[in-house]
């Protein structure tokens, strides 16, 4: 399945503990079908402490960071009426552009 969301995309959640906020793509893993947004399922993970040059990447303890989260489970913002909509794909002299459903305007 192609992945029609990519990195700096704005989106909103549609569905889990944080349904309705928005954020952007940090990254997308198009195998797994996930992506990461900014600012939403964080998750909490225990690091040891690692012995090195720098203090501020050696300190241990609970870091919380982005979570992955199913491309299904996330729509992309139309950028004229900010509103949740579904993306798809027209051509223009033979190149591939994404396009919004809801507004019908050019991403790329």
């Amino acid at each position: 399945m192609a992945v029609k969301i990519r990195s700096g995309d704005e989106v909103v959640l549609t569905s889990g503990k944080d349904r309705g906020k928005t954020g952007k793509v940090l990254r997308v893993d198009p195998k797994k079908e996930r992506v990461y947004v900014e600012g939403l399922n964080i998750v909490k993970r225990h690091q040891r402490p690692i012995p090195s040059a720098d203090p501020s990447k050696s300190a241990g303890g609970v870091v919380e960071r982005e979570g992955p989260i199913h491309i299904s489970n996330v729509m992309l913002v139309d950028p004229k009426d900010k509103k949740p909509t579904r993306v798809g794909i027209s051509r223009e002299d033979g190149i591939r552009i994404r396009v919004t459903k809801r507004t019908d305007s050019k991403l790329d």
